[in-house]
């Protein structure tokens, strides 16, 4: 029976696995916590006169290097002038060139954001007017190309090195404590702990390329590699490799003196050591996501890490139990079948298992998505809804094993009575010197007889000592066969290993969609950044509406500290009430203060004026004026006096539509 369904086996895990990779290839770039949710000058905007700087404004704080913020010319040449700064909160700017000619500029950013996800885009706006640019602004992010494809793979491996690693150990110590000694089991426990290993040195590699340039060249750059261990993310993969370090003795550990030790206190005190002791490994290194990932940063982060650790916990001893389950039911030597307690002992762990995972994606749901509208609207959603499915058909066919588990509770499989009498007359024919055959799966091994029948050599020629230690391997053979065929004959546990193999197939599938999912900007974020960029907009639209008035004006008195720029915001630049704002800065984009700033407005044409506004101090570099009146529309004269010292003084001006 195990024959006719080996190949059936196959092809069903080829083709769970080509559709894990099918996902996780179609999955496209994926975007990062952070958002920018403003900027100076906005997308697309055409202004009067060339900006002293760019401000973007992100939905966290990011991280920056040199070149993070990169502002160019119509012609691909750099014109900011020093290295990006934040200048308030969440806020970011990069000083320009003084006096840059009319034309369309590209804004280009990739920052990290603070739960270690790259962030990059970019965006024009024009001075003067629209012009033709030889910058293309497609294939900004850095998850583009063989480097963000590879780290992409390297974190699906190093969740399920995990997801093996852990699961498989609790799957041995909490269910099936004889499965320490068979070799199968511990090669799959320890190759969960190489995988584990082996990308998480892949990812520390990967990471400054990925987060910098995207360039394959780069992954070997030490300089780059000294940078990541100055990063949250850096901290979080070395802190895993040193957890792995104890994660090596623990396996040790179970695979070597536990299953020797024969004192049932003495066992039973190991026994209790290693839980804790793999319950507090298992706690730290999935605590390494948590710390610098989703959980870490945005609403209730203290609530969230611990929940994410208890998330993945629950992840991994149900997936990876089930991992080991189905290694035991496939792979274990006959003399030592996983038995129906143990089979059972897990569908507990996984039955608890499932009750966290409810309990802790419906937090880590409301936190991520924060309306119902982001299930359907987001990406971030969307797949939370796939993932979502696959976990209720994973717990349906978790039922189904559930009900194989009972019957084969039940029932004890019992020796067909052709099998008996064909292990009879072997018997027989060994005592009179024939040869016997004993079925090894589709092989025959020949049992050697004495006599002039017997194939074998005579006592003559082989010792009985020798002779004895073939027949009891012979035997042992024959005895491992019988209890082979047994075993497969029961139709319970020929079902039982059939939906184990379907649960595993729709976790590979799982693990796809949850590592994707890691790398997806929350749909709380992607809806708040959607709706300050429609405000935003909006705004832009009611000010173009209203004729709101902005006017850059650059100065110089002479003295110290006399060159800077004053910026004249009036809104909503109409006849009657207006606000006034002024805003003055070095030519670096800093604010400073001046002793005095006054302003006035004159219309020549009807001569009206000059109306004086004197604003009041509101913070550095800033004064406001509200009530401002404009008692008619036209051609306004806006002269601005900037007095930087006790002598030194100067007034500028610019003509603007008002009303």
């Amino acid at each position: 029976m195990t024959q006719t369904i080996a190949p059936r086996v196959r092809t069903l895990v080829l083709l769970l696995l080509a559709a894990a990779c099918a996902l996780l290839a179609g999955a496209g770039p994926a975007s990062a916590h952070a958002a920018v949710t403003g900027s100076d000058p906005g997308q697309g905007a055409v202004v009067d006169k060339a900006p002293a700087r760019i401000t973007l404004t992100f939905s966290e704080q990011v991280a920056l290097s040199d070149d993070s913020l990169r502002v160019l010319d119509p012609e691909g040449k750099r014109v900011d002038t020093a290295e990006p700064a934040n200048v308030s909160g969440t806020t970011y700017a990069v000083p320009l060139h003084s006096g840059l000619p009319d034309g369309t500029y590209t804004v280009a950013y990739q920052v990290v954001s603070a739960d270690s996800h790259p962030v990059a885009g970019a965006y024009t706006f024009s001075i003067g007017a629209p012009s033709k640019t030889s910058v293309s602004v497609s294939g900004q992010s850095t998850d583009d190309g063989v480097v963000g494809w590879l780290y992409g793979f390297g974190r699906y491996v190093s969740y399920a090195g995990f997801i093996v690693m852990a699961g498989g150990a609790a799957f041995v110590l909490a269910c099936w404590r004889r499965g320490s000694g068979v070799r199968p089991v511990q090669r799959f426990v320890v190759s969960g702990w190489v995988a584990l290993t082996a990308s998480t040195l892949a990812l520390l590699l990967l990471r400054g390329s990925f987060t910098g340039s995207g360039k394959v060249s780069d992954i070997f750059d030490l300089s780059l590699l000294g940078q990541v261990l100055q990063t949250k993310s850096g901290a979080a993969l070395v802190s895993r490799l040193l957890l792995l370090a104890a994660a090596a003795l623990f396996i040790a550990v179970l695979f070597g003196a536990y299953d020797k030790r024969e004192d049932a206190e003495e066992k039973r005190d190991l026994t209790f050591g290693l839980s804790i002791g793999g319950v507090v490994v298992a706690a730290g290194l999935a605590a390494s996501w948590a710390m610098s990932e989703h959980a870490s940063v945005g609403l209730q982060a203290g609530i969230a890490m611990p929940v994410d650790v208890l998330h993945l916990l629950a992840v991994a001893a149900w997936l990876g139990g089930l991992g080991a389950l189905l290694v035991a039911l496939y792979r274990a030597p006959a003399g030592t079948p996983v038995d129906a307690p143990a089979v059972r002992r897990f569908s507990q762990v996984a039955f608890g298992s499932v009750l966290a995972l409810i309990a802790t994606g419906t937090y880590q749901s409301w936190r991520q998505l924060g309306s119902w509208s982001a299930f359907t609207d987001t990406r971030y959603g969307q797949l939370l809804l796939a993932k979502i499915a696959l976990v209720v058909v994973l717990v349906g066919v978790a039922w189904i094993s559930r009900r194989w588990t009972g019957r084969l509770a039940e029932t004890v499989p019992v020796e067909a009575p052709a099998v008996r009498e064909k292990e009879r007359v072997g018997a027989g024919a060994e005592t009179a010197g024939d040869v016997d055959i004993a079925a090894v799966g589709d092989e025959e091994v020949p049992v050697e007889g004495e006599g002039e029948g017997g194939s074998g050599l005579d006592t003559d020629e082989q010792p009985d000592s020798e002779r004895a230690a073939q027949l009891a391997r012979q035997r042992a053979a024959r005895d491992a066969a019988r209890q082979k065929r047994m075993r497969d004959a029961d139709p319970n546990r020929f079902g039982l290993r059939r939906s184990v193999l379907a649960e595993a197939g729709i976790a590979v599938v799982l693990l796809a969609v949850t590592t994707v999912l890691t790398q997806t900007e929350p749909g709380r974020t992607e809806q708040e950044a959607k709706a300050a960029t429609s405000a935003a907009a909006s705004s832009s639209a009611d000010a173009g509406a209203s004729g709101a008035l902005t006017l850059n004006m650059p100065f110089e008195t002479g003295g110290e500290d006399g060159k800077g720029i004053v910026t004249i915001d009036v809104d909503p630049a109409r006849v009657g009430g207006n606000e006034m704002h002024v805003y003055v800065e070095r030519p670096n984009g800093r604010a400073f203060d001046i002793p005095e700033v006054k302003v006035e407005f004159t219309l020549k044409a009807k001569d009206i004026g000059p109306l004086p506004v004197v604003p009041d101090h509101i913070a550095t570099g800033h004064w406001s004026a509200n009530g401002v009146q404009i008692p008619m529309a036209g051609d306004w004269q806006v002269d601005v006096t900037v007095r930087t010292s006790d002598i030194d003084e100067v007034t500028v001006s610019k003509n603007a539509q008002i009303g």
